[in-house]
């Protein structure tokens, strides 16, 4: 099977539908798993943890930016799936030489769900992955219109504070979910300091429960900067995984936009 992936690049896959799967993102993996793909998959990364059972049970093979090569060579798989932003360029390359390797490349709801359907048709499963992005489609048209949209700080890391700017899944998440991105004016994920915040001066901050674990403690830290703005721990996996963890986003996000004004209480 000959295929084009999100980086426009052409991948020869010689055994088709593949039978030994490799993943290299966990937001795809999840994915792989609700396909019904789970005799095919026969490596996944430590940062896989859904579905539980295939954390437990399938090889790993290092993390998204550590990958094992070694490892990965000695399953053979005749399919690997990765992502531009999640895994090295290095890599990928020395993969790529060695194995079918498809990249996805997401930054907004039509890509992901683009990838939805793509990552179907080369692994086998085209019906399930149209059924697929019909329904994650239909979840998020039918996400209420806000009647307002509250300025948020989404922060995705701390020492040194770093957030999602512009040009990133999670800046087009927010706005699903009704806000509006605090530091729209930057790009991608830029460290901003206690005086750019203060600056800022969003009308929420939403810490996420990753990359990095942002847990109650932290609450603090930015009460003690902006004493009067709302502080909120947010699940990340909902922001920012792209697969069909989208099934669940988007009742999550109808949660903030049900409630803009009492859901940030402390």
């Amino acid at each position: 099977m000959t295929c084009t992936d999100q980086m426009q690049r052409t991948i020869q896959i010689a055994q088709w539908p593949p039978s030994r799967i490799v993943s290299l993102v966990p937001s795809q993996t999840e994915l792989l798993a609700d396909l019904g793909l789970d005799a095919a998959v026969a490596g996944i990364t430590k940062f896989c943890i859904h579905p539980a059972g295939w954390f437990k049970s399938k090889k790993r093979i290092g993390g998204t930016k550590t990958v094992n090569l070694e490892a990965v060579a000695q399953l053979a798989p005749d399919l690997i799936i990765g992502n531009k932003e999640e895994n090295v360029q290095t890599q990928i390359a020395w993969l790529s030489e060695r194995f079918p390797v498809w990249m996805s490349d997401v930054h907004t709801l039509e890509d992901a769900l683009d990838m939805v359907q793509q990552i179907g048709e080369i692994t086998g499963k085209r019906q399930a992955g149209l059924d697929l992005r019909a329904e994650i489609r239909r979840r998020f048209e039918a996400l209420p219109t806000p009647t307002q949209r509250p300025r948020a700080a989404y922060f995705i890391w701390r020492k040194p504070y770093m957030v999602a700017a512009a040009n990133t899944f999670i800046d087009q998440m927010l706005f699903y979910a009704g806000f509006e991105n605090a530091f729209s004016q930057r790009t991608r994920y830029p460290e901003i300091s206690e005086p750019e915040l203060i600056a800022a001066n969003p009308d929420v901050i939403l810490l996420s429960s990753e990359p990095y674990p942002f847990a109650e403690k932290h609450i603090q830290e930015f009460k003690a900067l902006l004493p009067n703005t709302p502080v909120r721990i947010v699940n990340g996996e909902f922001f920012s995984w792209y697969g069909s963890r989208l099934l669940q986003s988007a009742d999550y996000f109808q949660t903030f936009i049900a409630r803009p004004n009492n859901y940030f209480e402390y």
